[in-house]
């Protein structure tokens, strides 16, 4: 028979581990939401190394050293999700909707990239994922780019979030190269006194329809996001307030794709045009109705 002293004991000690589960989960969205603001950012990237076979004829990419304004709008925010949309400032009349992420906790419904246009379907395991958060990262179309669930850490005064994910090429090298088709991310998301960093240690892959990967090259990034006063930023709030509803029908949209918790493979292009491009150049009171017509489109 068990004591009454052994069961209080389990008690107060249950009590005691979901009080710092609570606390854990607390912090956890405190540094997530601390990447909301206006942020001067500095995209830094360079390849470290390459592995070609004919190693006389590769061409490298350029370091890239750039610099922008951008606001990061706090979309969602509830216990269990954080979304967070980038707006890129060119000027007070030209803003560009930039990438998006979503923070989910304890997420069992993944989309990892394989090549070309296709992402696979996962169901992760519940004990797999206890006490970590997905990031899913979003196109500026709002298409899927990379998922990963990882557990935020807080210890000896840093605050950061690390996963490695496959992911299409970026928009940086869609352009310039073809000469590999994967990009394998270690991200890592620490936020600082006077922000948060964005690390990357990337390998670009050649991955063929078997599967298989050969490692091409390395690189590495380092994007630092140093926060300014909100007011540095308005402009694209005000933007945002006038083409939000655009952009929640086309996420709608996209849900119910996800939704359905099977593989996604989407067209390159339509009638010569990318999805972006399409929902781009549509007005922002365009019915809910086109844009789920144009998203249909892409859908294999």
């Amino acid at each position: 028979m068990i004591s009454k002293s052994l069961l209080m004991s389990a008690a107060v000690a249950l009590t005691c581990s979901l009080g710092f589960s609570q606390d854990k989960k607390q912090q956890d969205i405190k540094s997530i939401k601390s990447m909301c603001g206006c942020y001067e950012v500095k995209f830094n990237f360079t390849e470290t190394f390459s592995y070609p076979k004919d190693s006389a004829s590769y061409k490298p990419s350029e370091t890239k050293h750039e610099s922008a304004l951008e606001w990061v709008e706090l979309l969602e925010d509830t216990p269990n999700k954080i979304v967070m949309q980038h707006l890129l400032i060119v000027s007070d009349d030209m803003i560009i909707k930039h990438w998006r992420q979503d923070w989910l906790y304890e997420n069992t419904d993944l989309y990892s990239f394989d090549k070309g246009n296709s992402w696979k379907y996962k169901k992760l395991d519940k004990k797999a994922v206890k006490g970590q958060w997905t990031q899913k990262v979003y196109q500026v179309d709002d298409s899927p780019r990379y998922e990963g669930s990882s557990t935020w850490v807080h210890v000896d005064g840093k605050d950061y979030w690390a996963n490695v994910a496959d992911a299409p090429l970026p928009r940086r090298e869609q352009t310039k190269r073809n000469d590999y088709n994967v990009l394998k991310r270690r991200n890592i998301h620490e936020i600082t006194a006077t922000g948060w960093n964005h690390e990357q240690d990337n390998d670009k892959l050649v991955r063929d329809d078997a599967g298989k990967d050969v490692l091409l090259a390395q690189e590495k990034g380092f994007d630092v996001y140093t926060k300014v006063p909100d007011i540095k930023c308005q402009a694209a709030q005000k933007w945002w307030v006038a083409n939000n509803a655009l952009w929640k029908n086309v996420r709608d949209k996209w849900q119910t794709l996800f939704d359905r918790h099977k593989d996604l493979n989407l067209e390159a292009k339509v009638e010569k045009k990318a999805l972006y491009s399409l929902l781009f150049d549509l007005k922002p009171d365009t019915a809910k109705a086109e844009t789920d017509k144009i998203i249909d489109k892409f859908v294999k």
